[in-house]
């Protein structure tokens, strides 16, 4: 069945039966203009579009709905604004929606539970690989270097596959960039203007004296 078509008109109409205007909104019936009381259609509550979950429900729900449009001049067709549907159906709808929001919101919330528990479980696994692979780490730092290099959405080391699957590499290259970064004049030189490759060649021997203090157990 084709649906009912109500117009919001863009001239200041008045209603070809009851003579009422100017019309928000009309009904044309043998090319005459009809307000919605006149067309049987006034009981019905405006629904702009926007939400699709809430348009398809109320629909579904009403037993008399029609589809309100307007007229684009410029792109010289008609455009539709939302659905006019019964008010109970609405109601309805709405609760419905909510209730829809709710429970994903509720999914939300324990999926951040669940991903903040694996994100602990993960930094206290990779602190003890950091610890394992240098046993004379500061504890302190270690724990520092795996909370940064392991933050959700950083891109860090820690995040990526190799980081993710405790390789050796990964883990040490995380530490090493720590290292370059609290141990080193590696950013005071980069804020001089050294170019980076250069800073970094600067200290490695930095770095790499570091880590070998590290790794002694």
């Amino acid at each position: 069945m084709d649906a009912l078509v109500v117009v919001e008109p863009l001239k200041r109409l008045r209603c070809g039966e009851c003579r009422r205007g100017p019309l928000e909104r009309m009904v044309l019936e043998f090319n005459s203009p009809r307000c919605l009381d006149c067309a049987d259609l006034g009981h019905l509550v405006f629904l702009p579009r926007g939400n699709a979950a809430l348009t398809r429900r109320s629909r579904e729900a009403s037993a008399l709905w029609a589809v309100v449009v307007r007229h684009n001049k410029r792109r010289t067709r008609y455009e539709r604004q939302g659905l006019l549907v019964e008010e109970a159906a609405l109601v309805r709808a709405e609760a419905s929606c909510l209730a829809d929001a709710e429970v994903r919101a509720r999914r939300r919330a324990r999926d951040a539970a669940r991903r903040a528990a694996e994100d602990v479980r993960f930094t206290g696994v990779l602190t003890a690989e950091i610890l394992r692979l240098f046993p004379s780490c500061p504890l302190d730092r270690a724990l520092e270097i795996a909370a940064h290099t392991s933050l959700r959405g950083s891109g860090r080391v820690g995040r990526t596959a190799a980081g993710r699957a405790l390789d050796e590499g990964a883990v040490t290259a995380a530490v090493r960039a720590s290292v370059r970064h609290l141990d080193t004049p590696y950013d005071a030189l980069l804020m001089r203007g050294t170019p980076r490759h250069e800073a970094r060649a600067r200290v490695a021997a930095a770095i790499e004296a570091v880590l070998d203090a590290w790794r002694r157990g």
